[in-house]
């Protein structure tokens, strides 16, 4: 009976395990381009915003590449003497700092502790496009159906008209 109840003991203690980890991790919600979405941190530091590169890729749409932290084309690498403080692996699990990536690029963070929420404002990257008052090009149909772009229009002047439901 000892080594049933040992074996039993054993057994809990090994399903435990893994949630001693996850009792590590705190829900938060990320907002980045002005998308919302709630992921797991580790450590709960302020000064540092560790989640998993799965959550990275969820909630910004970056993901860590041998070449840096990539989105499509844009890529930032990750200084290799200060790697780091950017990715480190706990439990077989892969975790990256956004908050160091965003200071790395420049861009603004605000944390609300009580609603523990982080919201991530624009790169510096994406400031410059901003800043320089040219509007990006877009291609729209007209009524009968032929496609126009902005730059189509370049040296006239241009009256756009916007509209939306909300």
């Amino acid at each position: 009976m000892d080594n049933a109840l040992t074996a039993l003991a054993a057994f809990i203690l090994l399903l435990l395990n893994p949630l001693a980890t996850r009792a590590n991790q705190i829900r938060t919600t990320i907002v980045y381009d002005d998308i919302a979405r709630e992921v797991s941190v580790i450590d709960g530091d302020a000064a540092q915003l560790w989640i998993s590169t799965a959550d990275l890729t969820r909630a910004t749409h970056f993901e860590l590449k041998p070449q840096g932290v990539c989105r499509g084309q844009l890529c930032f690498p990750v200084p290799k003497t200060r790697a780091s403080e950017f990715v480190r692996k706990d439990s077989g699990t892969r975790f990256f700092n956004l908050l160091a990536f965003a200071q790395l690029v420049n861009q603004p963070v605000a944390r609300d502790e009580a609603l523990s929420t982080w919201y991530f404002g624009l790169r510096s990257d994406q400031r410059e496009g901003l800043s320089s008052l040219q509007a990006p090009d877009f291609n729209l149909p007209d009524m009968a159906g032929k496609m126009h772009s902005l730059s189509d229009f370049r040296g006239k002047k241009v009256l756009l008209v916007t509209w939306a439901s909300w």
